[in-house]
């Protein structure tokens, strides 16, 4: 593919994105979460889409759309290429989209040639984690890890992930299906970095070394709800006072770890009146490092430190662990593949480890895998003003492309 045609397709994949980003339960926005009604406007222009390219599409159980551009191989072999559909509310256009539609351009590029595998190109239907508070529902599902306790979650109107499936028109019993049941050549995702790196430093892409682990979290500071006009300070046990005490120590203790991020996202104090004392606060916690060692000793800190908090203050605390996630290795194989696709389109092979949670991590368990990143202009992402340059993507489309080479290569 010559560098036109490969600015064209670049192009191309950009445009999709918008026509996506067009997709929302929200007018002027783009939100789409789990398996909401837009999401079957989503799935039929893909599947349009994928179709034209010469793909056999589905849409599992589990809501994930899959095209399937076979191979040669004999027994059936499959390279599994992929990103979220979903998006955060008043998202970008590009964050997980962008990972499908160069899926989508890589098979384009064969023209109809054959490689000694096949490729399948998965949209997911979930890995925000917005609508359930649990992210990589669709991931999950081809893992084979979506269990019962995931399955009967509600979201903010009672409703369960079965229901949710089921209201789609989809089998919540036959989600099992989309388990990956052929053996996998690995797994690539491309990505937006969502990160000021690679702006700061000029370049396009960077191979994805590793993804950070990752501890999200509940606490619950319960105290006593009381008239705010005539509860002295001395008698009160203010549950929002405790929380903010304990926020500040979370900064207080990544500001002072080296590589370690944590992260209070929400707030929650009841009965949440202007006249009285917050009886409860409930706050999110998330913390992330690439050495879990690390991680795991900032969250016993943080946890201990709140648990002084309320006993100090004549409160009790209760906490709940959402998501306990390792640190993610790429497959070394692979990523070294990779970085000669990167290097062979004359772009320099960058390495880093990523910040945020993918996909890949889950598919990590169950096959080799492998990361992409695009520079996030102004390290911007889960923003309307969200954007990608066009060259970026032509270059990350180049080295693809240089990677099914290389791969095929290997394979034969």
């Amino acid at each position: 593919m010559n560098a036109a045609d490969t600015a064209t397709r670049a192009a191309e994949a950009v445009r999709r994105c918008h026509v996506l980003a067009s997709c929302s339960e929200e007018p002027g926005v783009t939100t789409r979460r789990f398996l909401s009604p837009p999401m079957h406007d989503v799935h039929a222009q893909v599947r349009q889409w994928m179709q034209a390219a010469g793909m056999t599409v589905t849409v599992d159980h589990a809501g994930n759309v899959r095209g399937v551009y076979l191979g040669t191989s004999a027994p059936p072999q499959r390279l599994y290429i992929g990103s979220h559909l979903d998006t955060v509310p008043a998202a970008g256009a590009f964050d997980g989209i962008l990972g499908v539609m160069l899926g989508l351009a890589l098979v384009e590029s064969l023209g109809g040639r054959r490689l000694p595998f096949a490729i399948e190109v998965v949209g997911f239907s979930e890995e925000e984690g917005v609508r359930f508070g649990t992210p990589f529902i669709g991931s999950r599902a081809l893992a084979g890890s979506l269990g019962q306790d995931l399955l009967a979650r509600k979201d903010a109107h009672g409703h369960t992930v079965v229901d949710a499936i089921r209201a789609f028109g989809l089998d919540p019993s036959r989600v099992g299906e989309a388990r990956v049941d052929t053996p996998a050549v690995g797994y690539l995702e491309f990505h937006i970095e969502q990160g000021p790196v690679l702006d700061g430093l000029d370049l396009p892409l960077s191979v994805v070394d590793a993804i950070v682990g990752m501890s999200q979290l509940t606490l619950t500071f319960a105290g006593a709800a009381n008239h705010a006009g005539t509860t002295p300070m001395t008698a009160r046990h203010d549950a929002v006072a405790a929380a903010a005490e304990w926020v500040l120590a979370v900064e207080r203790l990544a500001l002072d770890t080296a590589g370690l991020v944590a992260t209070v996202g929400q707030v929650a104090a009841s009965p949440g009146a202007t006249n009285v004392i917050a009886g409860t606060c409930t706050a999110t916690l998330d913390v992330r490092h690439a050495r879990d060692d690390v991680r795991g000793t900032a969250v016993a800190t943080l946890l201990e430190h709140a648990g002084t908090v309320a006993t100090r203050r004549g409160l009790e605390l209760w906490h709940h662990v959402r998501l306990d996630h390792p640190a993610t290795a790429m497959d070394a194989r692979l990523i070294a593949l990779l970085e000669q696709a990167v290097a062979d389109t004359g772009a320099p092979a960058h390495h880093m480890a990523s910040g945020a949670g993918h996909d890949a991590m889950v598919l990590a368990r169950h096959m080799p895998v492998a990361m992409l990143f695009l520079r996030s202009p102004g390290g911007l992402s889960h923003h309307p003003d969200e954007a990608v340059r066009e060259a970026d993507v032509a270059a990350a489309l180049g080295a693809g492309v240089r990677f099914l080479e290389l791969l095929a290569a290997e394979r034969s």
